[in-house]
């Protein structure tokens, strides 16, 4: 029975954390809203009042809420609006852990106005179009075709995760990308004709191996997760902390292939999977509140990087329902590639990867490469 649970738990979880890698569209955008969690600081128009908004405790486990003092809200108002921040379960979320918890722990002192963890693609885009996210971590593809679709509505602030993609195997017969020739791997269906089809399909072309010669199998999540498990042998492409979650739970499951580190070996550009970004019109309003935000987001990074602070990193990821549980959170965060690119670092590197997802189908980032203002900063 509890290996069943087991595998219900991990199985559930990559329908979440692969949203990160800029996989396909909900079908289902309540499931998705139902699944938030959030945090907010109270409005300076309701002076005195301690409840915070958010999610309900009842019917979302794990959620949380928050509130600041008046006097808190009417200080940011003189120099600003404090943004409302949106982040994506899975890794584009780890890295804002921290500044999550501090704004928790004392929202008058905190950098935006509420948070709200997200687990599809299509909550944020949606917030974001309509004005009820200012700034958002997203999948750079999904930034890019924001982008396109908002007529420049949307401006990237920051590369906030490089590669997260990992050929899994239960056995020993895959070291390298040329041994993925004549092989079957199970592929999530939400990476269909997405990010990491694109990236796979590209490294294989680079190590000499033709796509058609690997049999991708498409499969939801837990059937994944139920394949894998329950075979004597097999190959799957996951990302972190999914497939993190998976070698914990089966021990005989290994990391094949860091799809990172095979992107390193042939392409200068850095594989930048996931980025924090802002509306326009926000950003042009409040300026001062952009650069705070960004301090305290880039030391919440530098937090969650370091290995002294692992333990209570783990705590806040799983706390905060971007990892399943701890154990998990404190084996993935190391894998996660989490930095912090700005100006002409985040343009070089995206503007790579973007031209890669480009040549492999321009739909993927909004049918053209994105304007020089698109990127902030960077004039």
């Amino acid at each position: 029975m509890k290996k069943i649970l087991s595998l219900a738990l991990a199985a559930a979880m990559l329908v979440t954390l692969l949203a990160a890698c800029g996989g396909g569209t909900s079908s289902s955008g309540g499931a998705a809203s139902s699944g938030s969690t959030s945090g907010s600081a109270s409005d300076a128009s309701s002076a005195g009042s301690s409840s915070g908004s958010g999610s309900d405790a009842s019917s979302s486990a794990g959620s949380s809420s928050s509130a600041g003092s008046s006097s808190g809200a009417a200080s940011s108002a003189a120099s600003g609006e404090l943004p409302d921040f949106m982040v994506l379960s899975g890794p584009t979320g780890v890295g804002a852990a921290k500044l999550l918890k501090d704004h928790d722990a004392d929202p008058t002192a905190s950098s935006i106005a509420s948070y709200t963890v997200a687990a599809e693609n299509d909550e944020v885009t949606a917030a974001l179009i309509n004005g009820d996210a200012d700034i958002a971590a997203v999948a750079t593809n999904v930034a890019a075709n924001l982008s396109a679709k908002t007529d420049g509505g949307v401006e990237v602030l920051a590369v906030n995760t490089l590669g997260v993609l990992y050929i899994l195997e239960k056995g020993d017969t895959v070291h390298s990308m040329a041994d993925l020739a004549g092989q079957t791997v199970y592929a999530p269906s939400t990476a269909r004709g997405a990010n990491p089809e694109f990236i796979l399909n590209h490294l294989l072309n680079q190590n000499g191996v033709d796509p058609a010669q690997v049999d991708l199998q498409w499969m939801t999540p837990q059937e994944i997760t139920a394949k894998i498990t329950s075979s004597d042998a097999g190959i799957c492409m996951l990302p972190v902390p999914a497939a993190t979650a998976l070698m914990v739970q089966d021990s005989a499951v290994r990391q094949a292939i860091s799809l990172t580190e095979a992107w390193d070996e042939q392409n200068d550009n850095g594989l930048a999977m996931g980025c924090v970004v802002a509306r326009t019109e926000y950003l042009e309003a409040n300026p001062q509140m952009v650069e705070k935000f960004l301090a305290k987001y880039e030391k919440s990074i530098a937090y969650m990087n370091d290995e002294a602070n692992r333990e209570d990193a783990a705590a806040m990821v799983a706390d905060l329902g971007i990892a399943p549980n701890a154990k998990v959170a404190a084996a993935a965060i190391p894998q996660c590639s989490l930095t912090y690119l700005a100006g002409e670092d985040m343009k070089y590197t995206l503007e790579g990867y973007y031209q890669v997802l480009f040549q492999a189908d321009p739909a993927s980032i909004g049918g053209a490469m994105p304007y020089d203002t698109f990127y902030y900063g960077v004039n």
